[in-house]
């Protein structure tokens, strides 16, 4: 499938900030899975200085951009296609250094608490472990928080969204690597684009699920919020420990005042254009 993407994220600074420096992982993955056939990711701001890109140890391809104030509006645009398969979640020909073990470290949000470990745990007693207890793991998060926008903030704990038994893909997915952490499997998060959920209506904004590393596989994604593993209706960006470790765009600003954030996302079957 070929996958058309336009993506902005405007920020908008009252009074304007002094400086501002932003790290931006904003590429598509390079993997078995998705094949990038065109794609430009710009800024426009005053005074942008964009410094060298490289790939970290995830295989994350990662620039940094330095504005010089004064910043009102900073807006970075995506433009591009992927073409994108099938591979039922797994991440084929990805090249990374950091070793799965290293994704055993739980975070503030992730860490569990005596109610993910016992969901977790009773997941484990039913399947056995390795894949079967991967997909029986994603499953239990999906029933356990369902999917309903504005009930939990950006800084909500994996351990916060179970108890309240709602939330975003956020949440889920955070919920999820905090149960497989208790089954000993390591799990991290992951960003990306959705073409459309699993009724078929289009995504207005980035997307999230989990990978799980599981023996004899590798890396397997899962996405609670669709009860599915990613498909060619997912494209890959890149991942982290968490939420705020794999965004794809971080940033400190030099200055006070308020920020307000405004994002246009669609993601289009080439196909269809």
């Amino acid at each position: 499938m070929r996958l058309k993407v336009s993506h902005s994220t405007s920020y908008s600074y009252e009074p304007a900030k002094s400086g501002l420096i932003q790290s931006l992982r904003m590429w598509p993955s390079v993997y078995a899975g998705q094949k990038i056939i065109d794609w430009r990711v710009d800024i426009d701001a005053p005074s942008v200085r964009r410094g060298a890109s490289f790939r970290d140890g995830a295989g994350d391809l990662i620039e940094t951009v330095v504005i010089r104030g004064p910043v009102e509006q900073v807006t970075v645009r995506v433009s591009g296609e992927v073409e994108t398969q099938d591979l039922s979640g797994i991440l084929r020909g990805h090249v990374e250094k950091v070793p799965p073990l290293a994704y055993l470290r739980a975070s503030r949000m992730t860490r569990a608490d005596p109610a993910l470990a016992e969901l977790s745990a009773d997941v484990i007693a039913s399947t056995g472990g390795g894949l079967d207890a991967a997909h029986g793991l994603a499953a239990a998060v999906a029933e356990a928080i369902t999917y309903q926008p504005g009930e939990t903030e950006s800084d909500t704990t994996a351990a916060e969204a179970l108890a309240l038994g709602r939330g975003v893909c956020q949440d889920q997915a955070h919920a999820l690597i905090a149960m497989a952490h208790c089954a000993d499997m390591p799990a991290r998060y992951v960003t990306g684009y959705l073409h459309a959920t699993a009724d078929g209506t289009l995504h207005q904004a980035s997307h999230a699920w989990a990978e799980i590393h599981v023996d004899g596989l590798g890396w397997v994604g899962f996405d609670p919020a669709n009860r599915c593993c990613p498909n060619d209706l997912y494209i890959r960006l890149g991942s982290g420990h968490d939420a705020a470790g794999a965004a794809p765009i971080r940033g400190m600003a030099t200055g006070q005042g308020a920020e307000t954030l405004a994002v246009d996302l669609h993601v289009l079957d080439a196909s269809q254009q």
